[in-house]
């Protein structure tokens, strides 16, 4: 499937052309009176873009199949051929009609995001974009606080739940820490953040996009009008997508220990060691490499609040806080921000959580873990041969024998669950067929109460019970945190039932 067009201003009125101090919104909203605008899809964004619309003069048609509300449009009826524009939600698939009539017919399709862009009210408010497979919310949480230590209103928003068509259009905030998705990224075209990074790639969401390939190219789409730096991973594809960048922008990248031109850890502490360009625009001074030692930005044994129960800083979190505290300082903050900032940041619910403890065994909740890349992350911070492993969902078309070969010497055993476990029992098979296995009926009403209570029988004292599924919820659960809620819920009754005694749920499956 080819990715959307490149969005394009709207035709500019006499007026609009005449008033070159005329702001962004003014200008926006002066091109989209009257015009007929369709928005696809009625979640939180979707509603969030409706109202802005409405507020700017817009003709809106809302479309939802799944909304039965006063005016709302069901997508096969709506009569594309009066529609200027189509502003479309996350998760309306570029394969379903009407979004794939209108990208056929050359109209133009925005997502939330460019609409936030179009409409924001402060040009001088700088976006900080953050995009990859996994890790998105960590490393966006973490930006933020580091920028508010600096002084800055700062806010998270975008795909981390905080539509940005509502808090661009605030002119309270100084700077946009902005989460984005491949699926705004594809239809987003004039967004020029500060600065942006791409986390990490991996297979994924490969039924939206229609190949990896143009997963991939979606995920780029964060660097192309990127105003001062590009951050990215020093190896892998990442580094490659940077090559659109424009002529001007400087990249740095990731790696420990860093380098000239890196920011990474060395010696126990996250150094920095780029020349951060010092002004937005093509004439801006590129990233340049510092010598050594560079600057020191904080001390991990400061990130008190990244620290798991026995003190220990799982890897995947020391990397979200080197790539937070590089998108900081490209945004133009100092060291002491980022010393302050992470050393107040603790990680929020559903990341690897510690929830229970009971019998010996500690039970950690990592519903967000939705796909390969993020589980083997997760798996990778405990001992070899002491986790059970929860996994399975809805996979998406993803398989998984790379990621049972690597985590295979971290199991203890294996639970799974899902309405469909095939993928997950083939890679099994595979790679870990002496790992024993349990799996819960996709009919079990109670399939997150029966999970853990396989995964306790499985468990001996000393080993982490993991809920990190590699797959997304919404085959049984609406969503990851529902799913992350039960795991807790189910786990902490086990001491309720008498698991240190071996009574109760514990003993089940």
């Amino acid at each position: 499937m080819p990715i959307a067009q490149e969005p394009q201003p709207m035709p500019r009125t006499s007026q609009a052309a005449s008033a070159a101090s005329v702001s962004p919104a003014a200008q926006t909203a002066r091109e989209l009176v009257g015009k007929r605008v369709a928005v696809l899809g009625l979640g939180k964004s979707g509603r969030a873009a409706l109202a802005a619309l409405r507020e700017i003069g817009a003709t809106v048609v809302p479309v939802d199949d799944a909304v039965q509300e006063p005016g709302v449009v069901p997508g096969p009826a709506l009569d594309l051929g009066s529609i200027d524009l189509v502003v479309a939600s996350p998760g309306w698939f570029p394969q379903v009609e009407p979004l794939a009539g209108a990208l056929a017919a050359g109209i133009e399709v925005w997502s939330e995001v460019e609409l936030a862009w179009r409409l924001r009210a402060r040009p001088d408010a700088y976006w900080l974009g953050v995009t990859g497979t996994n890790v998105k919310t960590t490393v966006t949480g973490m930006t933020t606080a580091i920028l508010r230590a600096a002084g800055l209103n700062a806010v998270a928003a975008g795909n981390v739940g905080t539509p940005l068509v509502d808090v661009a259009r605030d002119p309270q905030w100084d700077a946009l820490v902005c989460e984005l998705s491949s699926f705004q990224l594809a239809f987003t075209g004039t967004v020029a953040p500060r600065a942006a990074v791409i986390l990490n790639i991996a297979q994924d969401h490969i039924d939206w996009h229609g190949s990896f390939a143009e997963y991939a190219q979606a995920k780029s789409r964060i660097f192309r009008h990127v105003r001062r730096c590009a951050i990215v991973p020093d190896a892998g594809l990442p580094r490659s997508l940077a090559t659109g960048r424009p002529l001007g922008a400087g990249l740095a990248t990731l790696a420990s220990p860093p380098g000239p031109g890196q920011v990474g850890v060395r010696d126990g502490a996250i150094y920095d060691r780029v020349a951060w360009p010092a002004s937005d625009g093509p004439t801006s001074d590129t990233a340049a490499a510092v010598g050594e030692p560079g600057t020191e930005l904080v001390r991990l044994d400061r990130l008190t609040g990244l620290a798991g129960p026995d003190g220990r800083l799982a890897p995947h979190l020391v990397s979200d806080a080197v790539a937070a505290a590089a998108l900081a300082r490209a945004g133009g903050v100092d060291a002491r921000a980022v010393a302050l900032g992470l050393g107040g940041f603790s990680v929020g619910p559903h990341r690897v959580e510690t929830v229970a403890q009971a019998g010996g065994i500690t039970y950690v909740d990592d519903s967000k873990a939705t796909n390969a890349h993020a589980a083997a992350a997760s798996l990778a911070s405990f001992p070899d041969g002491r986790v059970v492993w929860i996994a399975g969902g809805l996979a998406k078309g993803a398989v998984f024998d790379r990621l049972v070969e690597e985590i295979r010497p971290k199991l203890r055993g294996v639970v799974l669950i899902g309405r469909d476990a095939s993928p997950w029992r083939t890679a099994l098979d595979r790679h870990a067929p002496d790992i024993p296995r349990a799996e819960v009926a996709p009919t079990d009403t109670e399939v997150m109460r029966s999970a853990v209570a396989r995964a306790r029988s499985l468990a001996r004292p000393g080993d982490t019970v993991l809920l990190a599924p590699a797959a997304a919820s919404m085959d049984q659960f609406r969503d990851y945190a529902e799913r992350g809620d039960a795991f807790a819920a189910a786990a902490r009754a086990l001491g309720d039932r008498g698991a240190d005694t071996g009574q109760g749920a514990g003993q089940e499956g």
